[in-house]
């Protein structure tokens, strides 16, 4: 519904148009808030969908403007504020290494020696116990598959993620690669 004085989308000056890069910048900061927990993954893909079809700046602002805040971050741009600065902070950031998390995580040595399966979770018995209250009792396995890693969630309430993606199944992983359990979130790397 448009606002009583509001020009009709087509008229509007091309300065309002959303442009590719526009769309792409949205798209990231709806990514990184479905990578750490704070948008759905439904959610995450209506709004990628929606940002696809955007056609103005302001139907892109209203796709991210409800994230909770990432702690140690602006909030966003709220009502008034200049997306075109906030985007530039954030564009900045990114580059500078400020704006991913990733970047900070604790390492996770991927095991060697003769084992095939490793078992994750909160469990004592598990063969990494992880004390977070996000993390299930028997959260994922770790698996062997000839010389590659298979990372298995284990029907957990927070889930398994790779880089981002729900490891449901199972999702093939390597050193440099990002898992989070629930909200306990780790690098891996190789044991050498």
């Amino acid at each position: 519904m448009v606002a009583p004085g509001t020009p009709p989308p087509d008229s509007l000056p091309s300065a309002f148009r959303a442009s590719d890069d526009d769309r792409e910048n949205v798209i990231r900061i709806l990514r990184d808030g479905s990578v750490a927990g704070r948008l759905s993954n439904d959610t995450f893909l209506k709004r990628v969908d929606r940002a696809l079809r955007a056609r103005r700046v302001d139907e892109l602002a209203g796709l991210h403007s409800d994230l909770p805040p990432v702690p140690g971050e602006g909030t966003g741009p709220g009502p008034g504020a200049n997306l075109w600065s906030w985007l530039a902070g954030r564009l900045r950031a990114v580059r500078a290494g400020a704006a991913w998390p990733a970047a900070r995580l604790p390492r996770l040595v991927l095991p060697r020696g003769p084992r095939t399966v490793f078992t994750i979770g909160r469990s004592p018995d598990c063969d990494l116990p992880l004390g977070d209250i996000t993390v299930s009792w028997h959260h994922a396995e770790l698996r062997r598959a000839d010389q590659a890693w298979v990372l298995v969630d284990l029907g957990s309430k927070n889930g398994t993620r790779v880089n981002g993606w729900r490891a449901d199944s199972g999702f093939a992983v390597r050193a440099g690669d990002w898992v989070s359990f629930g909200a306990a979130a780790f690098r891996l790397a190789d044991p050498a």
